[in-house]
Order: structure tokens, then sequence, then C-alpha cells
């Protein structure tokens, strides 16, 4: 028996997630006696030994995560009809309600919680190296590079963006964002391992379950939102990604002089509970609902949210959407239909997506490499100019700040203007700020004003620019495929960031701003050129005379 909270929202097995759910709590909580008694040695924790209590949080971490598993995981996924025979659409002209309202707020929070995960590496960096002595720009005389932490967690977020693409068409999206939400709560453990080794794995679980979240969450308030409002919604919340810069470097500046870079992975518990404490005003996919025979819970969630079920829709039909009218692909119908129910990702890059998924690879590479090569190293490289660790926080706080507005009007642009247009506007742009930088970086530390400005591009026009991909991702893909879609733009992002830190894993060494900028700039300009090509436009608008407008894949 399921228990059913208002909304037609359900646990499989509510006594086994929650049971698992609180044994996790309490393991992380048996880890933080031995961080608080190394206090009077500024919680420099390398060299102890594991004691009682922090193996038995272990054990009790990994009881807990496969009994939230399996209380997530829904009875009966055997479809009882075709995937292909289900369409869920939210009408184009519905009115946003407070369901609608309510949900972007819990969407705002989860996205921002992820953010902070990966982000977060870059301002663990110089506290991990200079307590286990590694190899940085920092400490160059080091024996392991730093550049491991990143690496092992940004292998985790590729795999987690893969993985969870998969699980959320195979599982459900609610359970796949609960799933990502619980592991974040485990993974802050990674604050109290007292060994490197121990934190290179804690870091890759950590990323593995980061990687998952963004691409969920866009393909779930693809479903829910109205058609007219969907593109800017999806982008101002996918912008958090530069609030979440905003409230990690604060977190950093004001805890880490106090409490060492340890505490900023330990917040993973409280922002995890609270998390899974907003469960109740997460839906579930009501496509995925109706697939499995879950007839009344996917009624609810459809009234709810203004959503209805359109079963004539043929998926050949819906596969012929954005992808198709703007390639001009004469696909026959077996290909779209090989197309829409291929396996794995292999749809993606076949006719009518083939191009279209060019485009977002190229486009995800190069935020990755400006993520995870700029953005990832600026606190050190900061450090490395002179400026003092707290100063360094603060200026990345401020420069990202000062960036914010940015994204409202990034926003704007895409629901008002032109999805297309908004990625090449403000790709081109921070690829500008990266060339300035590549020019006079190690100068700026003189100049703080510039500093600030030039910093707000990168960090807050990259964020800008991967929520405006993920929110397109989400719409130029067929419902079936969507979180594949989503999950493919989110795992190259990432990939670029794993090639990138192998590069400095080999070299065993940080590159100045000015190379991390360069390095940035020359792939963004050279997305820019591909979208140019490729891109199609997600707006509905009226057809030109002659030439039909693209129009996307409807929910």
């Amino acid at each position: 028996m399921r228990t059913r909270p208002m909304g037609g929202i359900t646990f499989a097995h509510p006594p086994a997630f929650w049971t698992g759910f609180i044994a996790c709590v309490a393991g992380v909580a048996l880890h933080l006696p031995m961080y608080i008694d190394s206090a009077d040695m500024h919680y420099m924790m390398r060299g102890m030994s594991m004691d009682a209590p922090m193996i038995t949080g272990m054990a009790l971490i990994v009881a807990g995560l496969a009994l939230t598993a399996y209380g997530l995981i829904p009875r009966g996924l055997a479809a009882s009809r075709r995937d292909g025979e289900v369409r869920v659409r939210a009408a184009h002209d519905a009115p946003f309600r407070r369901a609608h309202i309510g949900l972007v707020i819990v969407m705002t929070t989860a996205v921002t919680i992820d953010a902070m995960k990966p982000i977060t590496l870059s301002f663990v960096a110089p506290g991990m190296g200079k307590e286990y002595g590694l190899k940085s720009a920092l400490n160059p005389g080091g024996h392991w590079p730093v550049a491991l932490l990143p690496l092992f967690g940004l292998t985790g977020t590729v795999a987690g963006s893969f993985l969870w693409g998969w699980l959320g068409d195979r599982i459900g999206r609610r359970s796949s964002i609960l799933l990502a939400g619980v592991m974040f709560v485990t993974t802050a453990v990674c604050g109290a391992m007292p060994s490197f080794s121990w934190n290179l794995a804690m870091c890759l679980l950590m990323g593995l379950a980061a990687g998952g979240m963004l691409p969920i969450t866009f393909s779930l308030l693809a479903e829910m939102i109205p058609g007219r409002h969907r593109g800017w919604v999806m982008v101002l919340i996918g912008g958090n990604l530069a609030l979440a810069y905003a409230i990690t470097s604060s977190l950093s500046s004001a805890l880490v002089p106090h409490y060492s870079w340890r505490i900023l992975w330990l917040l993973g518990m409280p922002t995890g509970v609270l998390l899974i404490a907003l469960n109740h005003w997460i839906p579930e996919s009501p496509r995925f609902l109706l697939a499995h025979g879950r007839e009344d819970e996917a009624r609810a969630i459809m009234t709810r949210y203004g959503a209805v079920e359109d079963v004539a829709a043929a998926p050949e039909t819906e596969a012929a959407g954005a992808a198709g009218a703007a390639s001009g692909a004469e696909a026959s119908a077996e290909e779209r239909r090989e197309a829409a129910h291929g396996g794995g990702f292999t749809p993606l890059f076949r006719p009518p997506f083939a191009g279209l998924s060019i485009a977002v690879v190229v486009l995800g590479l190069g935020i990755g490499l400006v993520t995870y090569g700029f953005q990832l190293w600026i606190p050190s490289n900061l450090q490395k100019l002179g400026l003092a660790q707290k100063s360094a926080d603060a200026a990345l706080r401020d420069s990202s700040l000062l960036g914010l507005p940015l994204v409202f009007v990034a926003a704007a642009m895409y629901g008002l203007w032109s999805a297309k247009k908004t990625i090449i506007v403000l790709t081109a742009l921070t690829a500008a700020a990266l060339v300035a930088f590549s020019f006079s970086g190690e100068s700026l530390a003189h100049d703080r004003t510039w500093l600030y400005v030039l910093l707000a591009g990168p960090i807050v026009g990259t964020a800008t620019i991967a929520a405006v991909l993920a929110a397109y991702s989400s719409e130029i893909y067929p419902t079936r495929i969507r979180s594949r879609g989503s999950g493919l733009s989110a795992g190259v992002g990432k990939l670029g960031g794993v090639v990138v830190t192998i590069v400095l894993v080999v070299g065993a060494t940080v590159p100045s701003i000015n190379t991390t900028a360069l390095l940035g700039a020359v792939p963004l300009l050279l997305a820019v050129l591909v979208v140019a090509a490729f891109g199609v436009e997600t707006r509905k608008r009226a057809a030109s005379p002659g030439a039909p407008a693209a129009q996307p894949a409807d929910a």
C-alpha cells in the first residue's frame, strides 16, 4: 500500500524510505565527533585514525542508501502500455497557478543546492592542498596534485549526468531527484574524512549525485510549466548557478577561516535535509505515471498543474519537432520511429536530432572548459596573485552579485525574444570577457574595479549560458528522450571539466589566469558558430509566408 499525499505524490515504500533516510542522517552525524575533537588543531584531521562512531556511521550510510533506493523505486516498472502511446503536455496558454509557483520555488532550491557541490571544489582546494601537502599554485613543492580532487568530483558528475538522465526515464523524475538529495546528505562526510584517498572517494560519489540533479529538474519543469512561461522560468531557475556561486563564496569567506575548508563539505547535510523536507512539492512526471498504469496519481497531478494527455499524437509527429523543421531533414517514418524508440543516447545523434545534438555538445564542452578551467582555479589564482583567502572569496562574491542581474535579462531575452539568439549573444559576450582576461588577467589584481567587472563575465555569464542551454535542451527533444537530451547537455559540460583537469593532473600544476581564460574563450567562440549553424528557434511564433517557423517538441 502506498501513502498518497495531496496532489497524487507517493512513495512506493514509505517506511523503507524514511527509515533509510534517518539512518543516513544518523550516519553522517556520527562522523562529527572526530571533526569537533580536532578543533584545537584547527580541524587538521590528516593522519587521524577512524574511530568507532565513524565506522558505525559509514555502515549506517550504506544500509540507509539501500533502503532509501528501495523505498523510491516504483512498483511494477513494466509499462502497462507503450511509452510511445503516452504524451502529456502543459497547454501553451494555461495560467501560471499557485502549484507552479510552489514548484518553481522548490526547484530553485534544488538547483541552488546542487550547484553548490561542484562550486565548493574550487573553495576547498587551497585549504585541502595545504593540509595534505598537495602540489598546487600555492604549494609547487607538493607531492600529489590537488587537481586530483576535482578530477574525481567531475568524473562523478559526468557519470551522474548520464546515469540520472537514464534513471529519470526509468524510475521517474521525482524518485531520481530525491535519491540525489539523499546522496547529498551522505556525501557531506567528505568534510570529516581524515585521509586524502577517502576524500577522493567521497568526492566521486558527491559528483555522481550532483551531476544528475539539473537535467532531471529541467526535464520535470518542461512537462509542468505552461508553454508560454516555460523558457524564461527554466532560465531563471538555472541562473541560480550564479546565486550558488555567491552563496558558496560568502560561506567560504565567513566560515573557512574559523572552521577550515572541511565545513563547506559538512554543509551538505543540512542542505540535503532541506531538499528532502520539500519533497511534498516535487511532483512526478504524469507521462511516466500513465505509462506505468498509475492513472489516479497522474490525473491528480495533471489537474493540479493544468496538463493534458494527448493519446492521439504519434511518436513520429512528436519526434519531428524543432529539430526536423529547422534542419529540413526529410527523415522517413521508419527513421523517425527508430529515433524515438532507440536505446541509450543513440537517438540523439540520429535524424532529425543529429545537428542539434552537435550544437549542444560543442557549447556544453565550452561551458565545461570555462567552469572547470577558469572558475575552478580562480580562488587559488587570486591568492597566488597576493590576495588573502578571505579577500579572494569576497572578490568572487562581489563579482557574482554584480553580474546577477544578467540572469534576469537572459530570462527576458529567452522568453520574449529568441532562444537561439540569446545563446549566441551571451556566449559571445562571455568569450569577449575571457579574451580580455587572457591579455591582462594578472595585472588586474591591482585594479579591483576592472577585476570585479571582468570576473562577473565568466562567473555569471557562464552560469547563465549553462542555464539557457539546459532550458533549450529540455525543449528541443521529445518527451520520451528528454531526460537523455538534458543529461547530454549537462554531461558534456562536465566532460570538458574532466578533460582540462586531466591536463592539470598530468602537468601537476595550476595554469595562470591568462591561460585558463584563453582555454575557455576559444571553444566558446567556436560554439557561437556551431549554434548559429545548427541551432533552432523554440519560441512559438507565426510562420512567415513560405517558411514555417520551427516549433519545439512539446511536453
